[in-house]
């Protein structure tokens, strides 16, 4: 099923007449932090339950918008929504990136690192550590840089990233939830969701 998408500006565009627009980032709470677009709330993937958020709206018929850095997340999350018996979503082309590079308002925070860049930095760190352990240890070693390989051809092709998703956990990739705007990250509060 392909998923329904809509460009920054247009969904910019229906909140600046008055439509009421119900949008979730499902980044991690410190990518969220640093920038996100003014109207967002944070319910990061790895925590996003689709059945419940569909049945706290309550048959609501107006779409639910789905947004990440640049797409991809986004598209998991809304493909997650259908599998939970949920259409009206749709996916914001391009993401946050998009959004912030069009002009429209953001919100920022505290600057952090990407994951997206912290996956270059662990998987490239791993596929130099099993190259030069093959030379210098022992040559099975070069299997640990065939696997971090193999990982990465399998995430390019499925878009769904097994380290990216590990590394979105981390303690460095959280927000403390005094830290936060109240009532933005929701996906920080225990058994929250913004979206009910």
């Amino acid at each position: 099923m392909s998923v329904s998408t809509i460009s920054a500006k247009e969904l910019h565009n229906r909140i600046q007449s008055g439509e009421k627009v119900e949008l979730i980032d499902v980044r991690t709470p410190v990518e969220f932090r640093e920038v996100h677009a003014e109207p967002a709330k944070n319910i990061p993937l790895d925590r996003l339950d689709a059945g419940q958020i569909a049945s706290n709206r309550n048959g609501a018929n107006a779409p639910l918008y789905v947004i990440c850095r640049s797409g991809s997340r986004a598209n998991q999350a809304c493909e997650r929504f259908h599998a939970a018996g949920y259409e009206n979503v749709v996916n914001v082309e391009g993401g946050t990136q998009a959004w912030d590079d069009a002009g429209l308002p953001v919100i920022r925070g505290k600057k952090s690192m990407s994951l997206e860049r912290q996956v270059r930095i662990a998987a490239g760190s791993l596929v130099l550590l099993g190259a030069v352990l093959a030379l210098v240890a022992h040559p099975y070693f070069i299997g640990l840089s065939a696997f971090v390989g193999a990982g990465l051809i399998f995430a390019g092709v499925t878009d769904t990233c097994g380290m990216g998703m590990m590394l979105a956990k981390m303690p460095w990739n959280q927000v403390r939830e005094s830290a936060s705007a109240e009532g933005e990250n929701c996906g920080t509060k225990p058994g929250g969701s913004c979206c009910g």
